[in-house]
């Protein structure tokens, strides 16, 4: 099956939100403060399935998320399962607008699928993956990679959107985050499919890379296998799903292994103690990076 890239890249200063699926926050108070480390730029990124809004309880509750993300003190977060103007499970609201405003981070926000709403005017139906920041977010693409529709009552494999990439450029470097939601089924065959888009999207950039997401399947999977020649699965030691009494590691933090200019190490990555097992049916993932800048890439 041949798939086209998605290009709607977005011009640093002009940002056609509505268009685009990508929103700017208001930008944070500060960056990361933490110096460079023998040319390495310290970077704590997470990732986090936020269930809709809605915790193991069933209950939805925008308030919980809120300070569970606060407390991981990212630079960057990938989410997943995000509603924007959904339905009555997230009270119709913007989950991705919301939270970056609460936090005070961009955002960018990529739709797996866009539908149009029940009333004339009223915003789009839309459900997808964000990226938040603290770093401003210089261009954002909505890639499609290989699908079976939940919206369709007979679904066939297909390429549609929802593999959100944003570059955010950290210090004067571009670092290409990307964020995913890969199938649910017990058939890998469509997450195998999933993983060679994905390499494929990848390998066209250059840079450091990091991918945030919800695989749906555990490290040793067969399907992940393929990932793992070009990233480096920054390993938190500890189960994410399900949020109480975990027994699986579905949810990663991946990043680029080396070449020029490309390499990131991981410091140290975890699943946080401190976070509520309730506010979402998984765990976040949190890790410490630090990326290789090349020389004359740090601000004067």
């Amino acid at each position: 099956m041949s798939l086209r890239r998605r290009t709607s890249r977005i011009p640093q200063l002009l940002f056609a939100a509505s268009l685009l699926g990508v929103l700017i926050a208001p930008p944070a108070a500060a960056t990361t403060a933490r110096p460079p480390s023998g040319g390495h730029l310290p970077l704590r990124v997470a990732t986090y399935n936020i269930h809709a809004g809605a915790g193991v309880d069933g209950v939805f509750d925008l308030d919980r998320q809120t300070a569970e993300l606060r407390s991981l003190d990212a630079d960057v977060i990938g989410l997943q399962e995000v509603d924007r103007h959904w339905g009555d499970r997230s009270e119709w609201r913007d989950l991705a607008g919301e939270l970056a405003r609460r936090l005070r981070m961009h955002v960018s926000f990529a739709p797996i699928y866009s539908l149009d709403p029940a009333r004339p005017g009223d915003p789009r139906k839309e459900y997808g993956v964000a990226v938040l920041s603290r770093h401003r977010i210089v261009s954002a693409e909505n890639h499609e990679i290989t699908r079976l529709s939940t919206q369709d009552p007979n679904p066939v494999p297909a390429p549609a959107p929802g593999f959100g990439e944003v570059v955010v450029r950290v210090r004067g470097l571009p670092v290409h985050v990307y964020v995913t939601h890969l199938d649910y089924r017990p058939d890998p065959a469509v997450r195998v499919a999933q993983v060679a888009d994905t390499r494929r999207i990848m390998a066209e950039d250059r840079g450091p890379k990091i991918l945030l997401g919800d695989f749906n399947a555990e490290p040793a999977a067969p399907e992940l296998a393929p990932l793992w020649r070009e990233l480096a699965d920054a390993d938190p030691g500890a189960p994410t799903f399900p949020a109480q009494d975990p027994v699986k590691r579905i949810d990663f933090v991946a990043v680029s292994k080396g070449g020029p200019g490309a390499g990131i190490t991981v410091r140290k990555a975890w699943v946080p103690e401190a976070v509520s097992s309730v506010a979402s049916d998984h765990l976040p993932v949190v890790a410490d990076l630090l990326v290789r800048g090349g020389r004359g890439r740090w601000p004067r």
